[in-house]
């Protein structure tokens, strides 16, 4: 069992930390080694849609206040961390807030995701944990915001999805991070409060190691309740050309078993997937080249985020580490896809804190059981400028754009359809200490 296993490599990290020169020894205290800060985030998406859903639409602005206290002194080091969200909806009512892509603010009236209700005019959410550290392993226990390619929360929407429960971080050994944890709950980024049936529980297991400056490697696996098991195995290498040329090969693959139940639950294909992306980029200058292929293979295809109690997963809506997800995550049950991408920074040409990045991803050979072929292409853009100075320094705006097609197959089939999709994001971070 996971959890077993879980248990035992955590008594092995508290007791590794006896025989090693640790952080905890250099700890200046609770109040000293404190940090707080403020995120002010106005967020804007808007999806239109072509054939079987209705636009959808939502402009909102949220606050992300976080604390991280130090640690006491001694060996063994207590200390506490703590959140609290708040978001004002500015536009995106009744008729545009149907779907669980964009969920900034959850509908009032209505489970079903897809109903058209009210969607909330506001909403506040706070949460804390408390933390132990020895030597260089930390124990903590509460309100978290994981990331792990196994249980990565969404931090890509107005405000971030959280968990509760235990996650064990150690890096006793130089280059190595060793991650286990247990959560039994999940905070929906659009809602108050812990969505009740959103997660029952998930065991998350493993870690990452760089064996050289240029190559690092990772590997996890997650246990989801009554949902599926889930493997992850990922391999970074940066090639050094010369002074300012690069190349990286980034591979990251899943392999997940789906319980019977949720195959039945979520009216899945197949109880089995297999997944995994290589991409190459070559970085010259202020310019990249980016060539990757992506696979899925079984009986089903890949199935990440969302919650449980609609028909998601729960391990996070940020749950996929694969080159080829934009708008499409082009993880369809056989689905094969190639991305063509460029990205500039125009820092070179005088404009700092300006980066430009599009892409070109097309997939093919998806099963629609029946419908032929499926097939479906994404153009993605994004802008993104970064204040270098002066009384907003930090401030960023991000502008991003993708098109998405797809054929006959794939829009009768019900996996995808076409959209045109702009999101604007403006965050200006603050450090009050």
């Amino acid at each position: 069992m996971l959890k077993t296993r879980i248990s035992l490599v955590a008594l092995a990290m508290i007791a590794a930390t006896q025989a090693q020169a640790n952080e905890q020894a250099d700890s200046k205290g609770f109040i000293e080694d404190s940090h707080a800060s403020v995120l002010l985030r106005n967020a804007f998406i808007n999806r239109d849609k072509k054939h079987h859903d209705n636009d959808q639409s939502q402009w909102g602005q949220g606050v992300i206040a976080n604390f991280s206290s130090g640690f006491t002194q001694g060996t063994v080091g207590v200390g506490v961390d703590a959140f609290g969200l708040y978001a004002v909806r500015l536009d995106g009512g009744k008729g545009r807030n149907g779907g669980g892509g964009i969920d900034f603010f959850k509908r009032e009236n209505s489970v079903n995701a897809r109903e058209r209700s009210d969607a909330a005019n506001d909403l506040a959410r706070a949460g804390g944990a408390i933390k132990f550290r020895v030597s260089n392993t930390v124990l903590k226990y509460g309100d978290q915001m994981p990331a792990l390619p196994v249980l990565q929360y969404d931090d890509s929407r107005l405000l971030p999805e959280s968990y509760t429960g235990t996650l064990i971080t150690s890096k006793e050994i130089k280059g190595l991070e060793l991650n286990a944890g247990h959560f039994t709950s999940e905070a929906r980024k659009s809602a108050e409060g812990r969505d009740s049936g959103g997660l029952k529980s998930i065991d998350v297991l493993g870690g990452s190691y760089k064996f050289t400056d240029n190559f690092t490697a990772s590997v996890y696996g997650s246990d989801i309740q009554d949902v599926m098991k889930k493997y992850y195995l990922g391999l970074n290498y940066v090639y050094p050309i010369a002074a300012d040329q690069s190349l990286t090969l980034d591979f990251n693959g899943y392999k997940s078993s789906i319980a019977d139940k949720y195959v039945q639950k979520a009216e899945l294909t197949g109880d089995s997937n297999t997944i995994w992306s290589l991409a190459a980029t070559y970085a010259f200058g202020p310019h990249s080249i980016t060539l990757a292929h992506q696979r899925s293979t079984g009986s089903t295809g890949y199935n990440y985020g969302w919650y449980q109690n609609q028909g998601g997963v729960g391990d996070g809506g940020s749950t996929i580490y694969l080159a080829n997800s934009y708008w499409s995550d082009f993880n369809a049950e056989d689905e094969r896809s190639w991305q063509l991408g460029y990205g500039l920074d125009f820092g070179a040409f005088g404009m700092p804190g300006l980066t430009y990045k599009i892409a070109y991803v097309v997939g093919d050979n998806i099963n629609t059981h029946g419908f032929g072929e499926g097939k479906e292409r994404e153009i993605f853009n994004q802008l993104r400028y970064v204040v270098q100075e002066g009384p907003a320094k930090d401030l960023s705006v991000k502008l991003r754009g993708s098109f998405l097609r797809t054929n006959n197959a794939v829009q009768q089939n019900g996996y995808n359809d076409d959209g045109n999709e702009v999101r604007v994001f403006v965050e200006y971070p603050i450090s009050i200490f």
